[in-house]
């Protein structure tokens, strides 16, 4: 946190969610805080992955797929079938309350970010967040000091980048003993005569491979277990079976979607 600079450093690259990152600044936020919304968590509506960190396999496992994307093997929660369409919360923000959410979002407003001239992580606040303004139910300080609620959301954060780095170790292990394999998850859809649609794809995404977590030989086999990294892999693998669960879903609102649509053209007698 920048407590007193005259002149922030300048963030580059972007995170998911955060429009306006500023690092926090007693000079610039002094009288910000945080403002009870009625609905804190609208910014996921429309993201249908959110990334996840290994902690959260086992937990994230009886909500959503876990799968991993892009070159990185990005681990991902996946919340919605289609782009822009986030399954688990609905249109006015509220989230199914049986549903996992990521630390990735329950973080935010807060996020760490990398100060481009030094080593040290920045802490940062998205001023564009709908919660974040003046007058607010819980300040960012109080006095010249960071608040309890701010000196809390860094633990947080701080917590967050330990299995952030964590996690990035987990892939690097899975990747050294080839143990990816690429995958595709296809959706189908019924046609307005009720018969059944074509095939849509619905991903591209990698997975861990059963056949070869199944043929590693004894000493990698081993190698998992001391390090911890069987617990993860196995809830991944389980919870892979949630695929039909989230194209359902995503069926069953777009058919609500197109029903609401239509009783909205259709004039009154």
């Amino acid at each position: 946190m920048s407590a007193g600079a005259s002149s922030d450093p300048q963030l580059s690259g972007n995170v998911m969610f955060y429009n306006q990152p500023e690092p926090l600044s007693l000079d610039r936020h002094r009288g910000l805080g945080v403002k009870r919304v009625d609905a804190p968590f609208l910014f996921l509506l429309q993201a249908h992955v959110v990334p996840i960190t290994v902690n959260e396999f086992g937990v994230a496992a009886a909500s959503f797929p876990v799968i991993f994307a892009g070159p990185e093997k990005t681990p991902l929660a996946v919340m919605g079938a289609r782009a822009g369409d986030n399954v688990f919360v609905a249109p006015n923000g509220e989230v199914d309350p049986e549903a996992y959410l990521p630390a990735f979002a329950r973080r935010y407003p807060f996020v760490f970010a990398s100060d481009p001239n030094s080593d040290r992580l920045l802490v940062c606040i998205d001023r564009a967040a709908q919660m974040v303004g003046e007058n607010p139910d819980v300040p960012f300080f109080e006095g010249d000091q960071p608040s309890k609620y701010t000196q809390d959301a860094i633990e947080f954060c701080t917590e967050f980048e330990r299995h952030r780095r964590n996690t990035e170790e987990f892939v690097k292990i899975l990747i050294e003993l080839d143990l990816f394999e690429e995958k595709t998850v296809t959706l189908t859809g019924r046609n307005p005569d009720g018969s059944e649609g074509a095939p849509q794809k619905v991903a591209d995404y990698f997975a861990i491979s059963e056949e070869k977590l199944n043929t590693l030989s004894p000493e990698n086999f081993l190698r998992l277990r001391d390090q911890g990294v069987l617990g993860p892999v196995y809830a991944h693998l389980v919870s892979l079976l949630l695929w039909p669960k989230i194209i359902q879903r995503a069926l069953l609102r777009a058919e609500a979607q197109a029903q609401a649509t239509e009783r909205a053209q259709t004039p009154l007698a």
